[in-house]
């Protein structure tokens, strides 16, 4: 028999199911590109193949416990108030942990589920009113006029910017930025954005946090995974429960004994500068690394340099030089590949 069952309230596309056949024969007919993850889900076997992002290294596959992705669904249910008969819209690709989870949630929670393609403007495939969904960035940022018919919003996937979260201070829903990967099944904190104050990230329930030597991030949660997992993120403890993130350990930048952290700088830069960028860092033989700003664009853009002084950018996190590349290099989910795109500099 398989682990996972058909909550009585589920709906997908207004149909309700209470055969396992007769789900899979409609996903199969009508949303065919999602047939395969359903068709393990509802197999026999206790886990599920997924593949990491590769966001930080080569991606892998990786084996998660069915009943794992069953706790994590009920951790975020219960953290936002989501109960049978939630209007949820599933917007992301079933090949990534965050879009099998919503299919998961849906199943087991008793959710109403509708299913559209996981393009760049999701909501104008439908007229419809969502109580949850989750979006990466760029489809948030195409999706503001419409933003409104959705009550609360995980947004995940990739670095949130300055204007964007500005931008959300304008838009009724409840916006979250979410913490995780695909080996904690997707989100074990969120932090709530758009406010007046500053938010941290706080953990769902049955998750404890702590640090290494490194004030790296380590995650304990026993229900989804048995041993503690060690991350490269650089975090502050605010609480027990709760953290500041930094950056990532391999990506800080230590120029003449000052750390300098690339993602916090692109924050402060996301407001000023329009075209896909990173900061990182070349050997210099007197600082022993120099902070550099690599621009994707094929010209040379004179107006960069005042942009900058437009920033809050403090004289350390200033960019001793701007490099201008046509491409980028990008992970198979389109986000910066930062060590790969730096070598093209060489």
């Amino acid at each position: 028999m398989p682990q996972v069952n058909i909550h009585p309230d589920f709906k997908l596309q207004q149909h309700s199911f209470t055969a396992i056949a007769d789900l899979l024969q409609y996903v199969k007919t009508n949303l065919n590109e999602n047939y395969d993850f359903l068709k393990e889900l509802f197999s026999t076997k206790t886990t599920i193949s997924v593949s990491t992002s590769g966001s930080t290294g080569k991606p892998k596959i990786i084996a998660l416990s069915k009943q794992a992705m069953l706790y994590s669904a009920e951790a975020t249910g219960d953290f936002f108030t989501l109960p049978p008969k939630t209007r949820a819209l599933h917007c992301l690709s079933s090949d990534y942990i965050a879009g099998k989870m919503m299919w998961v949630r849906a199943i087991h929670l008793g959710w109403h589920l509708e299913v559209v393609n996981p393009d760049s403007n999701p909501l104008v495939q439908t007229k419809a009113n969502f109580n949850f969904a989750a979006m990466v960035p760029l489809q948030v940022q195409n999706s503001l006029v419409d933003l409104h018919r959705i009550q609360k919003l995980i947004i995940g996937g990739a670095a949130i910017s300055y204007s964007l979260e500005q931008e959300l201070r304008n838009i009724e829903t409840t916006c979250y930025q979410t913490y995780g990967m695909t080996e904690t099944i997707t989100h074990i904190a969120v932090k709530k954005l758009a406010t007046n104050t500053k938010e941290h990230y706080k953990c769902l329930s049955n998750v404890s946090i702590s640090i290494d030597k490194r004030d790296c991030l380590q995650i304990n949660v026993p229900l989804l995974i048995d041993e503690v997992i060690h991350t490269n993120d650089l975090v502050n403890l605010v609480a027990p429960n709760e953290f500041e993130w930094l950056g990532r350990f391999d990506n800080v930048i230590n120029s003449g004994g000052i750390k300098l952290f690339p993602e916090q700088i692109e924050a402060k830069l996301s407001a000023t500068i329009s075209l896909p960028f990173m900061i990182g860092a070349v050997p210099d033989e007197n600082l022993g690394e120099k902070l550099v700003l690599l621009i994707e664009s094929e010209k040379v853009l004179d107006l960069i340099d005042t942009n900058l002084a437009k920033s809050d950018l403090s004289k350390y996190e200033y960019p001793k030089e701007i490099y201008f590349l046509p491409v980028f290099i990008r992970t198979k989910n389109e986000k910066i590949n930062r060590k790969a795109t730096l070598s093209l500099l060489q």
